[in-house]
């Protein structure tokens, strides 16, 4: 059940809302490794100082990026680049990032929420402690149809650099040399209340061009489904009387990607078989093949199955296609709605289509109100990528109280992106290729 425990409860919201942040007091609208071969350099980001994020690394990584908000999706991050050490100009990696959906389906069937979409999910962003953002800033957010409009201004978006542990070790082959650097992020995230969850929606970018996007739930289990004694439920409490509702929460993300300035990319699978060893062979085989993705699909993930966005115009070094690969995290797969049913979406770019799930756009007579429903065989000259990640909450004593953060996501990693490790150092930068043994 959805009860706002700090105000009125929210409604649904009517049409698009893509209201830009405002930092302040300011009312400003928000923003509209190997050099590319064949690219045009990125240009700076398109929107004004009050909503631009630049921050370098320790390593000498610099990662750049727009934001503004919506009262939906809330924070909607866009022209985000990178650019590790040594390249002349930074690479474009996204026209836009955001929440598409938080589809949060009970057990027992009673209640079925679309967080993102009926409840305005970026309407109840909340104010941050200075104790939540350590070593960074909290920047004022002008929140759109906010749950208090006598005070819009809300310090809600921290970004931060966090460390993350060995960004790589490797010892010579003779001597004591070892190599090693610890790896920095850039974090950026804001949290959103609906009814009695506090949502964390985190963007982490790293020093060696991977960009994490998790959303971890946390507040409260609903004390008004405290129901569920029919044996879908935990008992909570002394004894067994008070049994929490098991739910899911299926979140998607939606991004357009721009790699090197364009967004004509193109999408390929690869699929590894692994067959039994032939006659005289010491191990069983493996064989890896790729299959371009044309058409839009609606894709599942399997072992050994992985999918990349690949540049239309720019190449490392090398001579290698730069892309980004998708990296899925763990996910309990909820097939109850045609929308849940597949892990991943690739849809050819069409501006209405932007919530995966109850999209309330006028997109025209007929058009589909979910994801799965816009997957009808478009080619894909502008892919748009949706990634659907699901956690099954079963309640346990320890939700209570406060509930710990339970954690969902996934990453895309850079594929040749540049032509080595960007944070190679500078004694090994001539090993690229087959080398001899280092030293």
């Amino acid at each position: 059940m959805r009860v706002n425990r700090i105000g009125r409860a929210r409604t649904a919201a009517v049409g698009l809302s893509l209201v830009a942040l405002a930092a302040g007091a300011t009312t400003a609208a928000g923003p509209a490794a190997a050099r590319p071969e064949a690219a045009p350099a990125a240009a700076a980001p398109s929107c004004s100082t009050a909503f631009r994020i630049e921050q370098k690394l320790a390593s000498g990584t610099t990662w750049r990026m727009c934001w503004r908000f919506e009262s939906r999706s809330g924070l909607v991050l866009e022209d985000v680049s990178y650019q590790p050490p040594g390249e002349a100009a930074p690479i474009k990696v996204l026209n836009s990032a955001k929440l598409a959906q938080i589809h949060v389906p009970y057990d027992d069937g009673k209640n079925e929420f679309n967080d993102v979409t009926d409840y305005n999910f970026g309407s109840g962003l909340v104010n941050l402690a200075p104790a939540e953002c350590p070593g960074g800033t909290i920047r004022s957010v002008k929140v759109p149809e906010g749950m208090d409009p006598a005070h819009p201004n809300v310090k809600g978006l921290c970004t931060t650099t966090r460390s993350r542990g060995h960004a790589y070790r490797m010892q010579a082959d003779t001597g004591d040399k070892v190599y090693q650097a610890q790896g920095k992020d850039l974090l950026v995230y804001t949290v959103n209340k609906v009814g009695w969850y506090e949502y964390m929606t985190e963007w982490r970018f790293q020093d060696d061009g991977t960009v994490n996007m998790n959303v971890g739930a946390t507040g409260s289990l609903s004390p008004y489904d405290y129901d569920a004694g029919d044996g879908r439920g935990w008992p909570l409490g002394k004894g067994a009387k008070a049994y929490a509702t098991s739910h899911s929460h299926n979140v998607f993300w939606r991004l357009d990607f721009g790699l090197d300035g364009s967004s004509r990319g193109r999408v390929e699978q690869y699929d590894s078989v692994v067959s039994p060893p032939a006659a005289g062979g010491q191990g069983p085989t493996n064989k890896t093949t790729r299959t371009n993705v044309t058409k839009e699909l609606a894709g599942d993930a399997k072992d050994m199955r992985w999918w990349r966005i690949v540049s239309a115009t720019g190449k490392n070094k090398d001579g290698h296609a730069r892309s980004y690969e998708l990296v899925p995290g763990p996910t309990a797969k909820y097939p109850g709605r045609a929308f849940t049913k597949h892990d991943v979406y690739f849809t050819e770019y069409n501006k209405c289509e932007q919530y995966a799930s109850n999209n309330p756009l006028n997109c025209g007579a007929g058009h589909g109100k979910s994801v799965d429903t816009w997957v009808n065989g478009q080619t894909l000259t502008h892919p748009v990528v949706w990634v659907n990640v699901g956690f099954h909450h079963i309640a346990r004593d320890e939700d209570q109280q406060p509930m710990p953060v339970h954690w969902q996501g996934f990453s895309i990693a850079p594929r040749d992106v540049t032509a080595m490790n960007p944070l190679t150092p500078a004694a090994l930068a001539g090993q690229n290729g087959h080398v001899e043994p280092r030293s």
